[in-house]
């Protein structure tokens, strides 16, 4: 069997199949949307605790206190900032290397998954519209060996009635296309928002901190 032969074969299995994966497209994408939401709500910042915080540390320097307030804020807020304390004794420079490596990591395990969504968002049409090629290509498949069998015009026109149902069909794989990718990419860009916006504080918390321990030793 040669290649064209073995492409036809494959062509003619029609629509169906992409529509399952369209489907199991869409479950990942909810399943990979419900775990990133639970895992941003688990490690959300208390951020009225966080404040509270914040103004204390700001005005008396205790390094001590405001370290216990930040393991009970929790978060991962929190956790930047607390980790910049940790290396308090080492130097501002110390300081200053460890927030920024605390951020990258926790930015990765943040975005974690997310390309999951951007790449269904991405090519979900462009699988939905493959589905509807195949479904045409089978259904006019269907409507030239009907018409070599049967000549007669009764026949040839319910042969022409079945291929327009069966392009309407295919047609609906590029509907599914669309509706699994127009969420997965709100999902997404919903997604990397928050993450950025989580980001953009941690590193604007770690700024004021840094400046106050850099005032703190300056005094002593």
């Amino acid at each position: 069997m040669d290649l064209e032969q073995r492409l036809l074969d494959f062509s003619l299995l029609g629509a169906g199949w992409v529509l399952w994966v369209l489907v199991a497209l869409s479950i990942l994408c909810i399943a990979v949307a419900v775990e990133r939401a639970t895992y941003l709500r688990l490690n959300s910042t208390n951020e009225i605790a966080l404040q509270e915080a914040m103004t204390v540390f700001l005005k008396d320097g205790d390094t001590e206190t405001f370290q216990g307030k930040l393991d009970e804020a929790g978060g991962i807020q929190a956790r930047v900032l607390a980790a910049g304390l940790d290396a308090a004794d080492d130097g501002h420079e110390s300081v200053e290397e460890v927030i920024s490596g605390t951020l990258v990591f926790e930015k990765e395990k943040a975005d974690r998954r997310l390309l999951i969504l951007g790449t269904v968002g991405s090519n979900a049409p462009f699988i939905g519209l493959f589905g509807t090629v195949l479904g045409i290509i089978q259904a006019f498949h269907e409507l030239s060996k009907s018409k070599a069998a049967e000549q007669q015009a009764g026949a040839a026109e319910a042969a022409t009635d079945a291929v327009m149902a069966s392009i309407s069909e295919a047609l609906v794989a590029t509907a599914i296309g669309l509706m699994v990718a127009i969420p997965a990419v709100i999902l997404y860009n919903y997604f990397q928002r928050r993450v950025k916006d989580v980001m953009s504080q941690s590193r604007s918390l770690s700024h004021l901190v840094l400046a106050k321990l850099k005032t703190t030793r300056e005094v002593s």
